[in-house]
């Protein structure tokens, strides 16, 4: 359980979660999947990252019971894990390719509006519920994956978004039975994976410079508006709520 990595075709890192129940991480598991992902952009064999999970869901966000007893100390590094593993998601020296299936939410999104490519199990739904959480942030991320209103929409609501409705946007590459997700992942990996490997390096490193939006910032900045809910103690009214009946 964890965080681990495998090599199971020539040229692709498989980098997949496991933290039962949920794949809610804790501090420490989001600085492992920083380095996880990190140290297989730089093996200079892989041309290829996947991204996945085991269990009913691909990612649940932060550890919210770690934070309900952490105080700042734990809101400080929840915000650290989470930048640096969606930052090396977006950073990572080849392509990431996520390979998600049922909930992907809060963090979940953090990872996958970085990666490059999705592809998603019929079952998987997208969103962010920070305002249900006592929290804020990835909206930058959530923005990779839909238009502008209905990001704002899907924010302020905190409501999901289908795999099928993701693919209708062209965010999500292709849509599979759950069966089929690892193996359609792999699939779209092996075709990058045939590339030129220093060429390959040089288009992601291209790709990322003609972004219009700096999603290291922009994520930074909202960071900062999570940090003030906690400080006017609006974040812990709001998780004091969490997973009590009616909420």
């Amino acid at each position: 359980m964890g965080v681990s990595t495998s090599s199971p075709e020539k040229g692709i890192s498989l980098v997949t979660v496991d933290v039962p129940p949920v794949n809610a991480l804790p501090v420490d598991g989001w600085f492992a999947l920083a380095d996880a992902v990190r140290g297989a952009g730089r093996d200079p064999r892989v041309r290829c990252v996947v991204l996945a999970a085991e269990g009913r869901g691909f990612n649940a966000g932060v550890d919210i019971k770690e934070l309900q007893a952490g105080g700042a100390d734990a809101l400080v590094g929840a915000n650290r894990g989470c930048f640096a593993a969606f930052a090396a998601v977006y950073e990572c020296e080849v392509p990431v390719v996520a390979a998600v299936q049922g909930f992907c939410l809060g963090g979940g999104i953090g990872l996958v509006g970085n990666a490059d490519a999705i592809v998603a199990a019929e079952d998987a739904v997208f969103g962010l519920p920070e305002l249900d959480r006592g929290a804020l942030g990835a909206a930058t991320h959530l923005a990779r994956l839909v238009p502008q209103h209905l990001m704002r929409a899907l924010y302020f609501t905190s409501r999901t978004v289908s795999a099928a409705e993701l693919h209708a946007h062209g965010s999500v590459w292709r849509v599979v039975p759950r069966g089929g997700l690892r193996s359609a992942a792999m699939e779209l990996a092996g075709e990058i994976a045939a590339k030129d490997g220093e060429l390959i390096r040089l288009a992601k490193a291209a790709i990322n410079g003609i972004d219009p939006v700096d999603v290291r910032r922009s994520y930074r900045f909202e960071q900062g508006f999570t940090f003030e809910a906690s400080a006017l103690g609006v974040a812990d009214r709001v998780r004091g709520r969490f997973g009590k009946e009616g909420t």
